[in-house]
């Protein structure tokens, strides 16, 4: 009866044993998730009180997002401070979630400037691109952030890089542009910084000939100053 009763002894000691070591996996595990919603929330006091307490910067959520680009997606300066707590962490301001966005170029496409200004100091890679293809500048001429385009053209991003439509960040900003004040401001602000005028799109339309099929004067007025045809 003796090695029987071993046997059970055994038993007990071993379920004893990983009930202990599974529990902190799974409180881990719930920590990381209530980081990733406390920054989606901009809550920098419960993501202080998270990191301290060991959840991890490199989580992700069903969506593939990471705490920081959580912080990211919050409405704008909502998610500052709880985006510097995070990289201060340690954060990686390049992970991709399943869409191919990734902190740096959320910030980027969506006018988040001052977390843009984080990524930007902390590693931010220039040429990563988006799911269209597209640099951080390109979104940003698009959507019409000009502070967002003006910080990016103080870096080493690729001016003329062209994404999976075939398009520039000039070309962004004219074909999908409203040729308004601020999208004047942002060609202009493109060419100041020496994005080649003369790159057409995949059926050979200039980024000229765009602005005056849509009656973009100024635009075109900009364009024909540096040499556009």
């Amino acid at each position: 009866m003796q090695p029987v009763w071993r046997n059970v002894l055994r038993a007990a000691l071993g379920a004893a044993l990983f009930v202990w070591s599974a529990a902190p996996v799974m409180a881990d595990a719930k920590s990381d998730q209530a980081l990733i919603e406390a920054a989606g929330r901009g809550d920098a006091v419960a993501v202080q009180r998270l990191l301290g307490e060991g959840a991890s910067v490199s989580a992700r959520d069903g969506q593939g997002r990471t705490a920081l680009l959580a912080a990211t997606h919050a409405a704008a300066g909502v998610g500052t401070e709880a985006a510097r707590l995070l990289i201060a962490a340690g954060a990686d301001v390049n992970a991709k979630d399943h869409i191919e966005d990734s902190p740096y170029l959320y910030a980027a496409a969506e006018g988040r400037d001052d977390i843009l200004k984080l990524t930007l100091a902390h590693g931010a890679d220039l040429a990563s691109t988006n799911r269209y293809g597209g640099t951080g500048l390109i979104p940003a001429a698009h959507h019409g952030h000009l502070q967002t385009v003006r910080i990016l053209l103080g870096t080493r991003i690729d001016k003329d890089h062209v994404n999976k439509l075939g398009w520039t960040a000039l070309l962004e900003a004219i074909v999908l542009g409203d040729g308004g004040p601020v999208h004047t401001e942002i060609v202009r602000e493109l060419v100041r910084a020496g994005a080649d005028v003369t790159i057409a799109d995949r059926d050979g339309v200039s980024p000229l000939a765009h602005a005056r099929r849509r009656g973009y004067a100024a635009i075109a007025a900009i364009l024909e100053a540096a040499g556009a045809r």
